[in-house]
């Protein structure tokens, strides 16, 4: 297996786009450690050498996702958070454990923070709600990336009208919090909560506006008719 790693790092190395390398370090206050390959390309090589360990068990896979965060590389990250969701069939209650470590552990941008949370923890919370729960402990937590975590997860539940109360609870939650990549998630949870919910978001942004962040007030109401957003944003 571990013949793979090294043939993904490969790759990686001779997909070096000079435009990505040089620029891609401005979306992020903190320094970042890459390879300089777009995300399309990344995504594609997840998908290619995915076919050669398909075959392989899940604890197989999981230990490959293990090796590629360990690197540190955003692009290795990327595809180890493809991977966990290219097997989310095989979920199990368990695993939640597991995605917290990572995110514990290895998680140190926006970037791999929501590409794991959208989809892999996102998938897992919509196969076993009841971890919704944990996602309150997460808005709680000291580690910055865990609180964001929180409200990314249910970005994509948010859309489909799901986990509205719970979604309101986590923003309660974080309403005050002063780390600006925190404020934008739970800003965008909000958002995409109002594509489904826009009256209930409408009212909980009029409520709380007065006290709420700036930037997570933006994010939250970026979909919304102008003359509700004009209303949302006056003082």
């Amino acid at each position: 297996m571990e013949n793979i790693i090294d043939k993904i790092r490969t790759e990686l190395r001779h997909s070096i786009d000079v435009k990505t390398l040089a620029t891609s370090q401005n979306f992020f206050k903190e320094k970042i450690k890459l390879y300089g390959v777009k995300v399309p390309t990344v995504n594609k090589i997840s998908r290619e050498y995915f076919k050669l360990i398909d075959c392989k068990t899940k604890s197989e896979i999981v230990e490959l996702c293990e090796i590629l965060w360990q690197s540190g590389f955003i692009e290795e990250s990327f595809i180890a958070c493809n991977w966990s969701y290219y097997i989310h069939e095989k979920y199990e209650p368990e695993d939640f454990q597991l995605f917290e470590k990572w995110i514990t552990n290895y998680v140190n941008n926006w970037a791999t923070c929501d590409t794991l949370c959208n989809h892999t923890i996102g998938e897992f919370i919509e196969m076993f709600p009841e971890y919704i729960v944990k996602l309150k402990d997460w808005a709680t937590s000291h580690n910055r990336w865990l609180r964001r975590a929180s409200s990314v997860t249910l970005i994509i539940p948010a859309r489909k009208g799901k986990f509205l109360n719970e979604i309101l609870e986590i923003a309660d939650i974080l309403l005050l919090d002063k780390d600006d990549l925190v404020q934008k998630g739970y800003g965008w949870m909000l958002k995409a909560a109002s594509e489904a919910n826009q009256q209930e978001i409408v009212d909980y942004v009029i409520k709380n506006k007065s006290i709420m962040p700036r930037t997570a007030l933006r994010y939250a109401i970026e979909k919304m008719p102008k003359e509700l957003k004009i209303k949302a944003m006056e003082r």
